[in-house]
């Protein structure tokens, strides 16, 4: 991430800022975490500091890395039982970093990443808390009102999954598309077509609506210890929220849950310990949380393992174009073909 600094540049941003935070000097600027997608900066000046989110360098995907969406639903989650960082201010003037950004309050703790830290990985008991307080994080989610998102433009009430189908299936074909126009040809992946076609096939019913967080696991919270116990502070990447069914998110939450003893193909993107719940248990507490019945969760793993694919296909195409520097994206030459496998595996397709 050390390389990704030249991003954001302190001068344009401290012009940017004057008025918009408090004091007037310098802003010193680093990057945050290990993410794969828009990328997170911190922001100092003398003791304050804030945290900048940006889309990545190259060229994106239509509707991918939208941080002015994911700008707006924080916006509309301020004062709700939903836990987000409080926004300070949101630009789309491209003169200023040449991409549209947001500010926002940095939240106490940390990110849980590909390794539990110390005074977590040493207490089975606060594993066990940790990964029930995600879930409760997810059901305050999915309790939220969110009629004022589709009011605000964000989401629709009906055909939440039929658009999911046709949104990664139009991501799908506008890989190929950038890559024919370079003049190259788009890899074959075939379990991507037996995946997508079974997804169309056994599409579920419909259900009553709710805020949708489009990428909730456990690198997406804000862990902080208190009295020696975690405690989620914030939900953080809210560039896919929308409104529709929330199994979604459940489904999503349990592609990143590997009990203890299975695999998982990009073996960093999940974590695991020995207290923590099996996946039943998580969606018993979902349902009880929200009053609602999650059924088969089969479809909703199934279609978050063939989304999860075909983002990261993207990742690895703008990677394959010198794009991006970041090494996970290497991986994806083989990862993204173990994805597809795992998607083709759960559904039976």
């Amino acid at each position: 991430m050390a390389a990704a600094v030249h991003l954001v540049d302190p001068q344009a941003l401290a012009g940017w800022a004057r008025g918009r935070l408090p004091g007037d000097g310098p802003l010193e600027v680093t990057a945050l975490g290990e993410g794969h997608s828009n990328l997170t900066f911190l922001v100092r000046r003398g003791e304050r500091s804030w945290v900048l989110r940006r889309p990545p360098a190259g060229p994106l995907l239509p509707t991918a890395h939208d941080v002015v969406r994911e700008f707006r639903v924080l916006s509309l989650l301020a004062g709700t039982p939903v836990r987000v960082p409080t926004v300070v201010d949101v630009c789309e003037d491209l003169d200023v970093l040449g991409v549209p950004f947001y500010l926002m309050e940095r939240a106490d703790g940390e990110v849980v990443r590909d390794r539990l830290p110390d005074w977590l990985a040493a207490d089975v008991a606060a594993q066990r808390a940790l990964a029930l307080d995600l879930v409760d994080a997810l059901v305050e989610i999915h309790r939220a009102d969110w009629r004022p998102f589709v009011d605000a433009g964000i989401g629709r009430p009906a055909g939440y999954l039929e658009r999911q189908l046709r949104r990664w299936v139009g991501q799908r074909e506008g890989i190929q598309a950038a890559v024919a126009a370079a003049g190259g040809t788009a890899r074959e992946l075939p379990d991507y077509d037996a995946v997508r076609d079974w997804l169309r096939d056994h599409l579920p019913a419909e259900v009553e609506p709710a805020l949708v967080h489009g990428d909730f696991k456990l690198d997406n919270v804000i862990v902080a210890r208190a009295g020696g116990q975690p405690r989620i502070t914030a939900v953080v990447d809210w560039e896919m929220a929308t409104v529709g069914d929330p199994r979604a998110d459940l489904g999503y939450l349990l592609l990143f849950w590997p009990e203890l003893g299975e695999s998982f193909p990009l073996g960093e993107l999940a974590v695991n310990g020995p207290g923590f719940p099996a996946r039943e248990e998580l969606v018993a507490r979902w349902a009880v949380g929200t009053g609602r019945d999650a059924g088969e969760t089969r479809w909703f793993v199934t279609l978050a393992v063939w989304k999860l694919a075909v983002l990261l296909e993207a990742s690895y195409h703008r990677w394959l174009a010198g794009m991006a520097d970041d090494p996970f994206f290497a991986t994806l030459d083989e990862g993204v073909p173990a994805l597809l496998a795992r998607a083709r595996e759960v559904s039976g397709a």
